[in-house]
């Protein structure tokens, strides 16, 4: 049985909530229902508790009790909120947690949906329009308004979208979730750490962050997840994907090495070095009057090795990360390195790269074929990278509508 939250704003569509309650139950789905203090002016909270058959929660604090909003946050399969006011886009958009429902929003790991509703003018002023873009490039669903007369009297965009009509955007969505169910995936993230001595090493700056959300999206797709992460303090949230924990390139490759021949998908998104030291000192290096000389040595290639060993079905997807002739160096390692796509990314664009929320990309394939990407969150580039992958695994896979990944 489907878990969904049902939001609600205060707006005069409000009304509505009550026939959209009332279909999701009649799917068979449990639905919660939160409503902010001023929603309940539009409608009573006694009308949704018959409907829904549970206590409407609008409070963090109530005689009651104290209502959990991350227990809340973890519990729901779907948060949706129908009617979503411009007042309350906006405490979404920028993080403004000043009820329950924008509370559990902040604290929600499971894909959120708004159905918008205002009167025009409200609904075409740009700051709207920029916090729905911030909403979105953050991985919420927007289900569209509808056209008509509203409340103002004016006729236009604005209208909270029909019960029936979120109902099947939502179905849409569920039938379209775990498209990846028992295909296993193998994935690598975060640095690696090359000693020098007991204290120092060689690595750079990323965190993880890309792989990570690659691995949480494809988990929601139902595959069977493997994350071989390097020396991050970061971790995935959901308790499904396995983690292996390395350290350098040659304990990534060897965490790798035997689960890649069983393996459907691999994406190898890591920042593994391209050379380590080639004497290790077992004691501290102290300084000293000369200067210091280091003698490198290659690391292994762990793309290039792994591409030798594919074998047909399989996946192969690489990352690039370039300073100058990006699209030219990303095409030779595609390559050289036999892989089905690269995901391709600069450090000359702003919010791109290591330790960015952000990331701007292109994914190039071995085809030719060329696919590039606004700036947007990392969670929402993964799920970009995992529809591309679904359609490579599954061509008969729709991929219109995009899930948001677990935050």
């Amino acid at each position: 049985m489907k878990k969904i939250i049902l939001g609600i704003s205060g707006s005069i569509a409000a009304y509505k909530s009550a026939m959209l309650t009332r279909l999701l139950a009649k799917k068979g789905i449990e639905v919660r229902v939160m409503m902010t203090p001023s929603a309940t002016s539009f409608i009573s909270p006694l009308t949704l508790s018959t409907l829904s058959k549970h206590p409407v929660l609008t409070e963090i604090n109530s005689e009651e009790a104290w209502n959990n909003h991350v227990e809340l946050g973890l519990w729901a399969d779907a948060l949706v909120i129908a009617p979503a006011t411009a007042n309350t886009l906006a405490k979404l958009a920028n993080g403004i947690c000043d009820n329950l429902l924008t509370a559990v929003y902040l604290s929600a790991r499971c894909p959120v949906f708004v159905a918008p509703a205002m009167d025009l003018d409200m609904w075409t002023h740009p700051a709207t329009r920029s916090n729905l873009e911030r909403l979105q490039a953050h991985g919420v669903q927007l289900i569209p308004v509808g056209f008509g007369e509203l409340a103002s009297g004016l006729v236009g965009d604005g209208r909270m979208a029909e019960p029936e009509d979120i109902l099947a955007y939502l179905e849409q969505f569920f039938q379209h979730a775990q498209r990846l169910n028992g295909k296993k995936a193998l994935i690598t993230a975060g640095p690696t750490f090359e000693p020098l001595d007991p204290v120092r090493y060689i690595g750079n700056h990323s965190t993880g962050k890309m792989g990570i959300a690659l691995a949480e999206s494809l988990a929601q797709e139902g595959a069977n997840v493997t994350l071989v992460l390097g020396p991050t303090h970061l971790r995935p949230e959901n308790p499904a994907i396995n983690v292996v924990r390395t350290t350098t390139a040659q304990d990534m490759y060897d965490a790798c090495a035997p689960l890649f021949p069983d393996s459907d998908i691999t994406i190898l998104a890591a920042a593994v070095a391209d050379y380590r030291p080639a004497n290790y000192s077992g004691t501290k290096i102290k300084k000293k009057d000369n200067p210091l000389t280091i003698n490198l040595a290659e690391t292994i290639d762990i793309a290039a090795t792994l591409g030798k060993q594919k074998r047909p079905g399989q996946l192969l997807i690489g990352f690039a990360l370039e300073t100058n002739d990006e699209e030219a160096n990303a095409l030779v390692k595609l390559k050289k390195k036999n892989l089905d796509f690269i995901v391709l990314n600069s450090l000359r664009d702003a919010g791109a790269g290591f330790g960015h929320d952000t990331n701007k990309v292109a994914i190039l394939h071995s085809t030719g074929q060329k696919t590039t990407f606004a700036l947007k969150a990392k969670t929402a580039v993964a799920d970009d990278i995992v529809a591309e992958i679904v359609r490579l695994a599954n061509p008969k896979a729709k991929t219109s509508v995009r899930k948001k990944a677990t935050r």
